[in-house]
């Protein structure tokens, strides 16, 4: 991430989510039974994600193989190939008239990558959820103990992982009023520059944005939390307060330190606020002491908490169905 925390300085609960569970009520009279009518039995909403899935996306994405996944490399281009690979596999929609988003800066050839689920209300539909990470990094850097590529495990592998499954998933419950757009970003680290060219683009073409969801650093987990994650910007709006009551536990929380060091801007989330002016917000779980390999050589994915990863991950999908079904947009900015 570029500039996204100041200081170099992101283990395993699972949590599973059920919606309604039925009651039956029996009455016995006589030597005769009788059964009343009970509530409708309803499926628990399925949120399990495999662990494997996410700890091999993460060892891919981190690996020496893609050297650091720089904007306009080979190592970033092996990227993009196999997330649409799994979108394409998984039923994720092209937006665009392929998954890639194509910009150019400061001579360099850039893409995000974007994918789609279209809503299933004939009017709700046109409006938007995105959900996105930057799958970038830094690339080769000079060598430290004979190691020089800046895996970015944790900035942002991470995020992408989460981004990349919540797709997987939300494909296969297929139950969203609203559309999901699923974007990574590219050039990130050259000053958001991938969520610069997008927000543009979907603004000039009038894109109904409701939210945006950004995934930033979750790799390893806080302590001492009640909350799961912080939100950037969370005084802007009432994006926590709503998704932590659509969740039904606290997902999202206030960290002192988002605020005093204006994190609000510091990932892809701020291009959206300035262009679309909705609530556009970033989770993240470093919180400048549980992490100590900010654009360095060793933030590898050996360091990061994959059954962490996978609770995030499970936690926001409940959240996030009910953000994309209410019948009127909730969230709004204070």
């Amino acid at each position: 991430m570029r500039d996204f925390f100041i200081f170099n300085g992101m283990r395993k609960i699972t949590l599973n989510f059920s919606l309604l569970a039925s009651v039956l009520l029996v009455s016995a009279c006589g030597n005769s039974q009788s059964v009343q009518t009970a509530a409708p039995v309803q499926t628990s909403l399925n949120t399990n994600i495999q662990q494997g899935d996410v700890e091999e996306l993460l060892n891919y994405l981190s690996s020496d193989e893609l050297k650091g996944r720089q904007t306009g490399t080979e190592g970033i281009e092996m990227a993009a190939q196999k997330i649409e690979g799994i979108f394409e596999q998984s039923g994720v929609q092209e937006y665009f008239d392929s998954y890639r988003h194509n910009f150019k800066i400061d001579g360099v050839e850039g893409f995000n990558i974007v994918g789609m689920l279209e809503g299933n209300d004939p009017q709700l539909k046109d409006q938007f959820i995105i959900l996105g990470a930057h799958y970038d990094h830094i690339g080769v850097q000079k060598a430290i103990e004979g190691d020089s590529i800046a895996n970015g495990a944790n900035d942002n592998a991470a995020g992408t992982v989460a981004v990349v499954e919540l797709a997987k998933k939300l494909a296969e419950i297929d139950d969203n009023k609203r559309s999901i757009m699923f974007v990574l970003f590219s050039a990130e680290e050259m000053g958001l520059q991938g969520a610069k060219k997008i927000a543009k683009r979907l603004k000039e073409d009038d894109l109904d944005l409701y939210t945006l969801f950004n995934f930033e650093m979750i790799g390893v987990p806080m302590k001492d939390k009640d909350y799961l994650g912080y939100l950037t910007g969370y005084e802007n709006s009432n994006f926590a307060e709503k998704f932590n009551e659509y969740s039904g536990k606290k997902v999202l929380g206030f960290l002192p330190q988002a605020q005093e060091y204006n994190l609000f801007k510091r990932s892809d989330n701020y291009p959206f606020f300035e262009q679309f002016n909705v609530p556009a917000q970033t989770i993240s779980t470093f919180d400048f002491t549980n992490y100590n390999y900010y654009h360095h050589v060793a933030d590898e994915a050996e360091k990061l908490n994959v059954g962490h990863m996978k609770n995030v991950i499970e936690s926001v999908i409940p959240g996030i169905l009910k953000m994309a079904n209410t019948p009127e947009k909730e969230i709004k900015l204070n």
